[in-house]
């Protein structure tokens, strides 16, 4: 009768984070409408979506700032509100969307702070190594460039040494220095056996960090894996996105039809760019001439033509129809 007792703890001690049913509703609108997570310990785990997904909800439910509608939320094995609630706070690191830091404060007072609050961790000076602001160390928030805080942020998240990192959005507005600056910080954390769970608008960052997605849409996971997988769940080596001159729509039948193309999606026109057609192509020397000829054929002119590998934000605009740099 113990073994199934021990596989079910061994099972519980293999994630960091298991949700069931995850349910949150703000009156009539549901933000989040039963979403099932399982975060391996020591991955990175991404949730993408566009704007009002449920990303950052499902994240403050995880973190145990909000309390769900219905459903199960897991930490090590433990749940929320079961009297385990201070051993878990302090095997976590969190850096919200957007954090308020005393401004007058200095760097190293802000980190001696937060370090006040665990009863382990890493030491003010080993914080500071890690986000490379030892420089700063007597420069008050206020003075910090817009990278630089965001890098105090994560110091103040990492500080406690936790096991289980979440990061909302944690590039959002940065240069690609600051970007890149962050990213290997990620990494590093990664490295040491640490679990990451990451909201982000950036493809790029999620392919980059990120060994598994989750895509959220409508406070639903609409589609879960490896990074390479789902890309390659296109069924497509390049994508062919063509935008045409002047009005009218184009049979998409007729495209579907053409050698080479293994399916076509249409993209609403934004604020941003014009509509177009988006081919996923298994072969495009056949596929391309092809294209060029049935435009002709019907009389449209071609506004641009771009040709690129499928990557993870074909992905998304092909099961949202939206891009995720326009939401």
């Amino acid at each position: 009768m113990a073994a199934p007792a021990v596989a079910e703890a061994s099972s519980q001690a293999a994630f960091a984070l298991r949700c069931t049913g995850l349910v949150k509703h703000y009156g009539d609108v549901k933000a989040v409408d039963g979403i099932d997570l399982e975060v391996p310990r020591g991955i990175c785990f991404g949730l993408l979506g566009p704007n009002g997904a449920g990303k950052t909800t499902t994240l403050e439910m995880i973190e145990g700032l909000t309390p769900p509608t219905a459903g199960r939320i897991e930490l090590f094995g433990r749940p929320w509100g079961e009297g385990h609630d201070r051993e878990l706070r302090r095997r976590l690191g969190v850096q919200l969307q957007e954090t308020r830091l005393p401004e007058k404060l200095t760097v190293t007072d802000l980190l001696r702070l937060f370090r006040s609050f665990y009863p382990g961790g890493r030491s003010v000076e080993e914080a500071m190594h890690v986000v490379q602001l030892e420089e700063k160390r007597d420069a008050r928030v206020e003075k910090l460039s817009g990278g630089q805080k965001q890098r105090l942020s994560l110091a103040c998240a990492l500080v406690g040494d936790p096991e289980l990192l979440f990061l909302d959005e944690p590039t959002t507005g940065l240069d690609p220095q600051a970007r890149l600056s962050i990213w290997e910080i990620v990494e590093d954390f990664r490295r040491g056996g640490g679990t990451v769970l990451l909201t982000t608008h950036y493809m790029e960052e999620a392919a980059r960090l990120c060994e598994r997605i989750a895509i959220l849409d409508h406070g639903k996971v609409i589609a879960e894996g490896k990074p390479l997988a789902l890309v390659e769940g296109l069924g497509a080596d390049q994508i062919v996105e063509v935008t045409l001159a002047g009005d009218g729509e184009m049979a998409l039948d007729s495209v579907r039809a053409l050698p080479g193309v293994r399916g076509v999606e249409a993209v609403a026109a934004s604020e941003r760019s014009p509509a177009k057609l988006v081919l996923s192509v298994t072969d495009m020397p056949a596929a391309l001439p092809a294209l060029l000829r049935l435009l002709a054929e019907q009389g449209r002119t071609l506004a641009s033509l771009t040709t690129h590998q499928a990557t993870l934000e074909d992905v998304f605009v092909k099961l949202t129809g939206r891009a995720l740099r326009d939401v």
